[in-house]
């Protein structure tokens, strides 16, 4: 069974462990500024100390670029540590207009005053633009104003503020501009164009999903304006400083700067004073233009630098002459930036792995790991404890025996313990609450109703697919993401669930692949069942030459015609038989007939793209499937005598069984992903196959339906031992 009473009872002691935190959350306090003469947006969010953004989020009426008018009434958003400024004490016992909610400026603490005397036809308010000062703060410091006009020779005391520290993300409209996406673009395309880091467009267009890389034709994109563009969208012309090299001709140096030499020398008049072209000459020269190319995932696939790369660096990794990289990206001659998103030919797709059209850094997350995050993680698995009898060891065993959800849950939970044991090892402190579903839909909703998901990173769990579901679409609101542990996929579209089973669609595609890529000149066979005969279909698919044997059925038998099979093998070929069922008694059946055919002239191996329970029961002999080399897809492999074997035998007393495995490999995935970078979603794009003691994962966002594994493994019996293919040419 894999785990004894001993381990059971440690586990099911561990369910009192609860550590739930939650984040407090600051209120959003508002006001209003009457717009006066002169004032932009860019002005305004300065002396609230705001983005322009927020600001114009809250006014959708006005737009970047547009001309505040006067007495415009604009909303601003505020955070609590302005809001919350108390004002001066008054002490002449007038009421002054105190800073509130609706006040027309924000009350701010000065540090010191300086002093003014007013000259003859000044006013309030050139007094006020002169210091930067609203008129009611004029006021609130000079009592006296209240009561009577402005005069000649009156002292003012005005206030002297901090300076305020300049926020460097703080954002000014007119530098940006407006960018409609067209048909095949992508994120990192337009960010290539822009010559930006596709963080920095998410940053600049909040209302796109951190959780996908979807970009809809059409969708209006907040971008900043290339170097050499104006207000009025003209061209300003930008030069650079060129050193003439040795042999260099006019005639070659105008076509490199797509200028006549006239123009050149019109530039550089010492070109004519010294009698023409001379080497070392420094010349002024346009900037040169990147071709307009469409750039799009047709034709080329992206990277985005990362820091610390360097040239060397950058160029074996990618596979690339840094002279075709330097081809393909003029702006490398500049010097390679972190954050530059390069563009490579769609060619190298075939030695990288690239996804939505980006290439994946190998990242090692042990080596990547930030202790300083502490990943937080509710557990939910149906341990069922208000039917357990603890006092009656033998009632704890009948009942795990009975319960396939007890067995599973504490299989799963036993592997997860050993993976937070071993990431507390790395230094990594692990905040997990686990809680009983008790197999009980009610029982969950109760629980999502009473806990605050708010400071949860992730939830593993439940098992059942319908509380699967519900709890998706709860969690969904606090943007926390569910890993289902033996769920493939939902008949509902869940985009926060990372499904870490392969589904069967993935298992057999990926053994389809394997065997197109290997095959040569073999005779395939397929033999199915009824219930399989879309598989069949997809079979002839892939490989239209395959010959179908039809299965003999009825109420009590199934069977093959053995002559008819017999005259399907080649003698001349190797023969591919893929058998398709899950009737136990067909698959003895026909891996006997196949082992009695495998002669010196016939050789024979056999294939499913499914392995399920009807090729493991007992009837159906090792032997047979060993001699055929049986080959198969799988979700995990054999595992030895590794160090999670070892340690899981130090904790609980006996070898786990294949969902302790599963439990450990599956959450030391998820907790180094999460102490890598807190946010699963963001790590799925970034980080590709990972792999553990007998699993692997490969997530795949597919749209709005959830993310997907897609690593598999491709099985062989050979010599009565089940082994692992590592070819090359299977993608594993």
């Amino acid at each position: 069974m894999g785990i004894n009473v001993y381990t059971m009872m440690k586990v099911l002691n561990c369910l009192v462990v609860l550590l739930l935190f939650a984040f407090q959350v600051q209120a959003q306090q508002f006001k209003t500024h009457a717009v006066k003469e002169g004032e932009t947006l860019y002005s305004i969010s300065k002396l609230y100390r705001v983005t322009p953004f927020n600001i114009l989020k809250y006014n959708k009426e006005i737009k970047q670029g547009d001309v505040l008018k006067p007495n415009t009434i604009l909303v601003i958003p505020l955070q609590a540590s302005v809001s919350d400024t108390k004002p001066l004490p008054d002490t002449s016992g007038n009421t002054p207009a105190v800073s509130t909610i609706n006040d027309q400026e924000v009350q701010r603490e000065p540090e010191r005053y300086r002093t003014h005397r007013v000259r003859r036809k000044e006013t309030l308010y050139g007094i006020s633009r002169r210091y930067e000062v609203s008129e009611d703060e004029l006021k609130r410091y000079n009592k006296e104003l209240y009561s009577m006009p402005l005069k000649k020779g009156m002292r003012l005391q005005i206030p002297v503020y901090p300076e305020i520290e300049e926020d460097p993300n703080q954002i000014n409209p007119e530098d940006f501009e407006a960018y409609i996406v067209s048909p095949k673009e992508t994120r990192w395309s337009i960010a290539h164009k822009y010559r930006i880091t596709v963080d920095s467009l998410v940053a600049l267009n909040p209302s796109l999903d951190k959780n996908n890389n979807y970009l809809a034709v059409g969708q209006e994109l907040q971008l900043p304006k290339l170097p050499g563009s104006t207000v009025e969208g003209q061209e300003v012309q930008l030069y650079v400083s060129y050193t003439v090299p040795p042999k260099k001709t006019m005639y070659s140096l105008s076509g490199e700067y797509g200028i006549t030499s006239e123009e050149i020398i019109k530039l550089n008049p010492m070109i004519l004073e010294q009698g023409g072209l001379k080497e070392g000459m420094v010349l002024r020269l346009p900037e040169k233009k990147i071709e307009s190319e469409e750039v799009n995932t047709d034709n080329y696939i992206f990277y985005e630098v990362k820091p610390k790369q360097t040239e060397y660096s950058l160029t074996r990794q990618l596979g690339i002459g840094y002279s075709e990289l330097l081809a393909l990206n003029p702006d490398l001659s500049r010097g390679l930036k972190a954050g530059m998103v390069l563009k490579l030919p769609k060619e190298k797709a075939g030695t990288l792995e690239v996804r939505n059209s980006l290439i994946l850094d190998k990242i090692n997350l042990l080596d990547s790991i930030r202790r300083e995050n502490r990943p937080s993680l509710m557990v939910l698995l149906p341990f069922r404890m208000n039917r357990l009898k603890l006092d009656s060891i033998a009632s704890v065993e009948r009942s795990i025996e009975r319960s396939n959800a007890l067995k599973y849950s504490l299989g799963l939970y036993s592997g997860a313990l050993v993976a937070m044991d071993s990431l507390a090892d790395l230094g990594i402190s692990v905040k997990v609450k686990t809680i009983d579903t008790e197999l009980s839909r009610e029982k969950v909703r109760a629980i999502l109703a009473r806990e605050d998901l708010s400071g949860v990173n992730a939830i593993i769990g439940p098992l059942q697919a319908e509380v699967l579901k519900e709890t998706a679409v709860y969690a969904a609101a606090s943007g926390v993401p569910i890993v289902a542990p033996l769920s493939a996929q939902s008949d509902l579209e869940l985009p926060n669930v990372f499904f870490s089973v392969p589904s069967d669609s993935i298992l057999r595609q990926k053994m389809l692949d394997y065997m197109e890529s290997i095959r040569t000149d073999q005779n395939i066979i397929v033999i199915n069942d009824s219930k399989n005969d879309s598989t069949r279909v997809r079979i002839q698919e892939k490989f239209p030459s395959a010959k179908a044997l039809k299965v003999l059925e009825d109420e009590k038998n199934i069977s093959v015609d053995i002559e008819a099979l017999t005259n399907l093998l080649s003698i001349e070929n190797e023969n591919w038989v893929l058998l398709e069922t899950d009737n136990f008694k067909l698959v003895s059946s026909v891996s006997s007939i196949l082992n009695s055919a495998i002669s010196d002239t016939t050789q024979v191996r056999m294939f499913t793209t499914n392995k399920n329970r009807g090729f493991e029961n007992d009837v159906i002999s090792v032997s047979h499937l060993s001699k055929l080399n049986f080959t198969y897809p799988s979700i995990d492999r054999e595992v030895g005598n590794d160090a999670f074997v070892r340690r899981y035998r130090r904790r609980f007393g006996g070898d786990p069984d294949k969902y302790a495995l599963r439990g450990f490999d599956l959450t030391f995935d998820l907790l180094l992903k999460l102490a890598y970078r807190p946010n699963l979603f963001g790590t799925a794009g970034l980080i590709g196959l990972t792999e553990y003691s007998g699993n692997k994962f490969d997530y795949v966002q597919e749209f709005t339906s959830g993310y997907f594994n897609r690593a598999t493994y491709i099985m062989k019996y050979e010599n009565m031992r089940v082994m692992q293919i590592t070819s090359a040419s299977n993608d594993l």
